[in-house]
């Protein structure tokens, strides 16, 4: 009897062990998605079904469509990235990471300043800084911090006089987010064009760039066709940091013009409030 018994065990394993299968089958060819709600605010939703928002500067975005200033049709978050201490991607991180109940990835000396003016709790307020990776999603899911080319200034009210004024932001970030399937995206923040882009490059091989052709405060689109030809190189690219403003006046017509008819990246075009998947 003991060889029938030894096959229905065997049996009952691999039935057992299907359902999982088809589960990481799915996980692992499922599509990110992405959407762009103005200026630098992505919010992704990775194959596993996990949702990143990225600089989340929405109620008070010009750019954000109207249907989108309600922050609970953003649905669920999971985690916020913010690359900066301006207020164009500071913009709803503190309520956004109350009403979700999670934490927030910035500059070291950003997270700082964001306890001490009591805007976020500790608990909600993790530390990291530029070269470091982090899995807060989990182990499939990697959070790199790289550097990027401008301030961080953080203009906030004074708990103690009432008064606002400009607080330590630490330094520009940008993040690599490295997703279930293997697919990774470079949210550059804003920035100007740096020689270590290639070294950014060599390491983490984006396949998706988001990267800034506003001019003015940024690379403007001849400076980001410098960056994506010379250095990235990536398959995807997504314009941001465009036309919120006056002074923000590149456009993604004059970054396709610079790149050339034989440049290999496609140059993925949206629109506020458009959602585009990978």
């Amino acid at each position: 009897m003991r060889k029938p018994l030894k096959l229905f065990v065997a049996a009952m394993a691999v039935l057992t062990a299907a359902p999982v299968l088809a589960q990481d089958a799915v996980k692992v060819s499922g599509k990110t998605e992405i959407l762009w709600l103005g200026q630098s605010a992505m919010r992704i939703t990775t194959p596993g079904g996990k949702v990143i928002q990225v600089d989340p500067f929405i109620t008070k975005n010009p750019k954000t469509p109207a249907a989108w200033k309600d922050l609970s049709k953003l649905g669920h978050l999971d985690l916020l990235l913010v690359t900066h201490g301006h207020l164009d991607h500071v913009g709803d991180t503190f309520e956004l990471s109350k009403t979700n109940n999670i934490k927030v990835y910035a500059p070291a000396g950003l997270e700082d300043t964001f306890t001490t003016l009591g805007l976020l709790p500790p608990e909600r307020a993790p530390k990291m800084s530029k070269g470091g990776t982090v899995h807060p999603l989990g182990p499939d899911i990697a959070i790199s911090m790289v550097h990027a080319d401008h301030s961080s200034e953080f203009m906030g009210t004074d708990p103690f006089t009432g008064k606002t004024y400009s607080f330590s932001g630490g330094e520009a970030a940008g993040f690599i987010i490295k997703l279930e399937n293997g697919f990774t995206i470079y949210h550059m923040g804003d920035t100007a064009v740096f020689g270590d882009m290639k070294l950014i490059a060599d390491m983490y091989h984006p396949d998706l760039v988001m990267i800034p052709i506003g001019g003015n405060y940024t690379m403007d689109p001849a400076g980001a066709a410098f960056a994506l030809s010379t250095y990235l190189k990536p398959k995807y690219a997504i314009p941001m940091h465009y036309g919120t403003t006056p002074q923000l006046a590149g456009t993604p017509e004059e970054l396709i013009k610079a790149l050339g008819p034989n440049f290999a990246t496609k140059i993925v075009v949206m629109q506020p409030g458009e959602t585009q998947s990978f």
